[in-house]
């Protein structure tokens, strides 16, 4: 069995003998907050989403907004767009008619659980061929009772009575492609236990390479996102569990890569699910029983987001921190991304002995400064709490606002700050040394009024305006068009907007 031996006992002491010297960070670990630079882009209303609050478990729901809670808005390989909204429906958008509902996705998965902010029907994407095959695939939770169905995967160490809730990940085959609403058969790709108290960190991505081509080895590929499956948050049974977090016979904190075709299928080796581990992936071929071949990467406390950047192929995941940092980091298959035993380019004080997931240690110096390389691989960008509390999502942006390209465009979850950093500054930070980093600074937002002329505005003030009522958080995510563009959704108000090029 490989787990990580920064993480057993023994490492653990001497990890404390050789660092005993190593400083706590005490305050603010970046004194420097982001500022706003000039960065100036126009946000536009584009559609909104119905109310949807009440249809199922209106005990459980956490958004009394009663609006749409928007995830993602995708583009299907015809053109045609989607959103998803978490209390179970996809939509189907249209330029010339109100948003219709594509698939009633709740009605088919009564246990689907509600009571989280990403929760529900979570995330969807398009396989690129879907305009030939129909195929699609969604990602939600459920409530584990006596007929959720078997898991494929339960946490090392646990057993069925410790399960709590499952993350379901389904393949959907529409008849007809081009039809305006979903007529078809679904197929389950895999199923996750949770074994912590709340359903924290679910699986919150499905989704292609959206650079790769037919022929490519990457083609056809299916990733999620990795998460720690509740492993960090505290506060229940199973959590702060840190031997959890750096294994590769487990799918905690690890990005997943598969061939969504069945075994039968393709002949080719099964996974955990019904379906094929890729002869390519970094684990895959590694003669070690106990390691899962379908790990791309693992590490992550809560990576709920990944894209690629268009022009190069540059996969970037976005990953929630604890107590202190927020993450902007470049995949590379096979890499460690270093949960728990770090957070950004410090060592997390959960990993020693008597330590807390609050707490930050500096890195020796020459690890810091990259003169001796340790495992794990470390962020291109990184914010503090101070500036934050939950990165969203991210994309490389090379579409028609000028200001923004060349930039990669991320957001905060929970405050509903929007940030840009340099891309070729990013890909510059990924050089193995841990305090590289790319400058990160805040997009200042504006709409326009009836003559014309810039109001500037913040994202909450923005649903607070469209709900009437104080918004509590943001909930901001960010999703990206066909052609490059940036749509930016929240869970609070269902509407769905652009960044757009200023008219002046």
């Amino acid at each position: 069995m490989r787990i990580r031996t920064s993480l057993l006992i023994i490492v653990l002491l001497t990890f404390l003998q050789v660092r005993i010297g190593s400083a706590q960070i005490t305050d603010n670990p970046l004194p420097a907050p982001i500022e706003k630079r000039g960065l100036m882009v126009q946000i536009r209303d584009v559609v909104r989403l119905p109310k949807t609050l009440g249809r199922f478990h209106p005990d459980q729901d956490v958004n009394p907004a009663g609006w749409a809670r928007v995830s993602f808005v995708r583009d299907a390989p015809d053109g045609r767009r989607f959103a998803n909204d978490s209390r179970g429906f996809l939509y189907l958008l249209r330029d010339d008619a109100e948003p219709s509902v594509y698939l009633d996705f709740g009605s088919l998965f009564p246990l689907t659980v509600y009571n989280r902010l990403e929760s529900g029907f979570i995330g969807f994407g398009f396989h690129p061929e879907f305009t030939q095959n129909g195929l699609f695939y969604t990602v939600h939770g459920e409530r584990a009772f006596t007929n959720s169905g078997l898991p494929d995967f339960i946490p090392p160490g646990y057993s069925d009575a410790d399960i709590t809730h499952h993350n379901v990940i389904t393949e959907w085959h529409a008849n007809d492609p081009a039809a305006n609403m979903f007529d078809g058969t679904r197929r389950e790709l895999l199923r996750v236990a949770h074994v912590t108290r709340n359903m924290s960190h679910p699986f919150g991505y499905v989704g292609f390479n959206p650079t790769a081509e037919p022929g490519d080895p990457d083609y056809g590929l299916l990733y999620t996102s990795g998460s720690d499956l509740g492993f960090s948050n505290g506060g229940g049974p199973n959590s702060e569990n840190p031997t959890q977090t750096q294994r590769l016979d487990s799918v905690v904190t690890a990005i997943l890569r598969i061939d969504p075709r069945s075994p039968a299928e393709t002949n080719g080796t099964k996974g955990l699910g019904d379906y094929t581990i890729p002869e390519i992936n970094p684990f895959a071929g590694d003669d070690d029983p106990d390691t899962l071949g379908e790990i791309y990467a693992y590490g992550f406390r809560n990576a709920h987001r990944i894209s690629w950047d268009l022009t190069d192929g540059t996969m970037f995941a976005t990953d929630i921190g604890m107590n202190n940092i927020e993450e902007v980091n470049i995949v590379h298959e096979g890499g460690n991304y270093g949960w728990m035993p770090r957070e950004g380019y410090w060592e997390n004080g959960m990993i020693r002995p008597g330590g807390a997931l609050n707490q930050l240690f500096e890195l020796p110096e020459d690890v810091l400064g990259g003169q001796t390389k340790d495992e794990y691989t470390y962020p291109v960008a990184i914010y503090d709490h101070n500036d934050g509390r939950a990165i969203s999502g991210g994309f490389a942006y090379h579409g028609r606002i000028e200001a923004l390209r060349g930039k990669f465009v991320f957001g905060d979850l929970q405050r509903g700050r929007l940030f840009a950093a340099d891309l070729a500054a990013l890909k510059a930070a990924d050089d193995g040394v841990p305090r590289t980093v790319a400058p990160v600074e805040e997009i200042q937002l504006y709409t326009l009024d009836a003559s014309g002329n810039r109001v500037f505005v913040s994202f909450r003030e923005l649903i607070e305006r469209t709900n009437g009522a104080q918004a509590l958080r943001a909930d901001m995510h960010l999703s990206r068009t066909r052609d490059g563009e940036i749509f930016v959704t929240s869970r609070q108000d269902g509407m769905i907007r652009m960044l757009v090029p200023d008219r002046h």
